[in-house]
C-alpha cells in the first residue's frame, strides 16, 4: 500500500473487474469519494486482468463471480498459490451459497453483493486490506436477526460430536464476518469464552482456522 494520506494512513490500490463497463466506471466513482482508496486496474473479463496482474499488484481486488468465458472463480483457481494473486473479493448480482463456497475454496476472501453501500464496500476493501476475511452483508444481518431473537433452526449436524448451541451461535456470526470481541458482544460472555468456544468448534469440525469453520459449517447446512 501507498503512503500519502496526512496522518500516516496508507492510500489501499484496488484492482476492479467486471465485463460490464457501467459497473466498473461506477464503482471507481464510488470509490473516487474516499480519501484512503484508488482504483489501480481495471479489466473486462478474466483473461484480461491474468495478463494484467503480471505487472500490477494491486492491494485488493473487487472480481465479478459472473463473466463470460473466464468466470471470477476462474480466475481464482488459475491464479491461486501464486504470489500474483491480491487479497479477492468477489462481487455478485445473486445470493449464491454455492458460489459462495466456490469462491472461498478457490481462495477469495469475501463475498458481497453488488448492491452494497459506499460504506460498506469501502469498509470491506479495509478490512481485506488488513488480512481479514469477510461474507456478504446479508448473511450477517441474517444472523443477527436470528441470534437477537433468541432462536435459530440449525439442523443436525453429522459429526463424531455435536456442536452445542451456543457454539453454532458462535459460528454463526463467525460467518457473519465478527471477530471475538464483537463476538461477546452480541452474545454476552467474555472475550476470554468466545475464544474457548471458537478453538472447540475447530476441534470438533476438524479444521485448522475459521475460515474453513465457516465453510464447513456452511456445507453441512447449520449456517
Amino acid at each position: 500500500m501507498d503512503q500519502g494520506i496526512p496522518g500516516g494512513r496508507s492510500v489501499i490500490r484496488v484492482g476492479v473487474v467486471d465485463d460490464q463497463a457501467l459497473v466498473r466506471s461506477g464503482v471507481r466513482g464510488l470509490l473516487e469519494l474516499t480519501s484512503d482508496i484508488q482504483v489501480m486496474l481495471e479489466a473486462a473479463d478474466g483473461a484480461e486482468v491474468l495478463e494484467r496482474l503480471t505487472v500490477a499488484r494491486p492491494d485488493v481486488l473487487l472480481l465479478d463471480v459472473r463473466m463470460p468465458g473466464m468466470s471470477g472463480i476462474d480466475v481464482l483457481r488459475a491464479l491461486n498459490g501464486r504470489e500474483c494473486l491480491p487479497p479477492t473479493i468477489l462481487l455478485t448480482t445473486f445470493d449464491d451459497d454455492e458460489a459462495l463456497l466456490a469462491g472461498m475454496r478457490a481462495g477469495a476472501r469475501g463475498f458481497l453483493l453488488k448492491d452494497i453501500s459506499l460504506e460498506r464496500l469501502a469498509e470491506a476493501i479495509r478490512r481485506v486490506a488488513a488480512g481479514e476475511t469477510l461474507f456478504r452483508p446479508a448473511l450477517t444481518e441474517r444472523v443477527l436477526e436470528g441470534v437477537r431473537g433468541g432462536a435459530a433452526d440449525f439442523p443436525a449436524l453429522d459429526l463424531p460430536e455435536r456442536l452445542t448451541g451456543r457454539e453454532l451461535e458462535v459460528l454463526a456470526l463467525m460467518a457473519g464476518g465478527f471477530n471475538n470481541r464483537e463476538i461477546a458482544d452480541a452474545l454476552g460472555p467474555s472475550e476470554g469464552t468466545i475464544k474457548n468456544h471458537v478453538s472447540s468448534i475447530l476441534s470438533k469440525l476438524g479444521v485448522r482456522d475459521r475460515v474453513r469453520a465457516v465453510l464447513r459449517g456452511l456445507e453441512l447446512g447449520c449456517i
